[in-house]
C-alpha cells in the first residue's frame, strides 16, 4: 500500500502543478486578491516536504518517517481546502474589476486534484496504521 501512496502523491503533484501553472499564466503572482502566492507556496513546500518524507519511509521501512509525512499531509490538504474555497468564491457570478487566475481554473482538474489528494491521505494513512503490511 506504501507505493501505492506514493503513486497516487506523485499523480496528485502533477494535477497540482498543472494548476499552478494555469495560475502563474494567468497573472497569479500579481493578484492582489484570491489565492495569494504565500499559500500557493506553502502548500507545495509542504507537499514537497511530505513527499520526501514518505520517500524516505519506504527506503527505511522506519513508521517514524511515515507519520511525518502524513502530519505533512493533513497540513497540506488543510491549505488545499482553504485554496479550493477560495478557487469556488472566485468562479461566482460577483462582479469583479478583474477574474482572479483561480477563477478559470479548469473544474475537471481541480476535482481531479482533490479526488487524487483525498485518496493520498487515506493511503498514507491505512499505511502509517499498518494495514496491508
Amino acid at each position: 500500500m506504501q507505493w501505492a501512496a506514493l503513486i497516487a502523491w506523485i499523480a496528485t503533484a502533477l494535477g497540482g502543478l498543472v494548476l499552478a501553472v494555469h495560475w502563474a499564466r494567468h497573472g497569479g503572482l500579481t493578484q492582489k486578491e484570491g489565492i495569494r502566492t504565500a499559500r500557493l507556496a506553502a502548500h507545495l513546500a509542504v507537499a514537497v516536504v511530505g513527499l520526501v518524507l514518505w520517500i524516505v519511509y519506504i527506503a527505511s521501512d522506519d513508521a517514524v518517517f511515515a507519520w511525518m509525512a502524513v502530519g505533512l499531509l493533513l497540513t497540506v490538504a488543510l491549505i488545499g481546502i482553504t485554496m479550493a474555497a477560495i478557487s469556488l468564491r472566485g468562479q461566482t457570478s460577483t462582479i469583479r474589476t478583474e477574474t482572479p487566475a483561480e477563477g478559470v481554473f479548469p473544474l475537471p482538474v481541480v476535482i481531479l486534484h482533490g479526488a487524487l489528494a483525498t485518496t493520498t491521505v487515506l493511503l498514507a494513512t491505512l499505511t502509517a496504521v499498518g494495514v496491508g503490511a
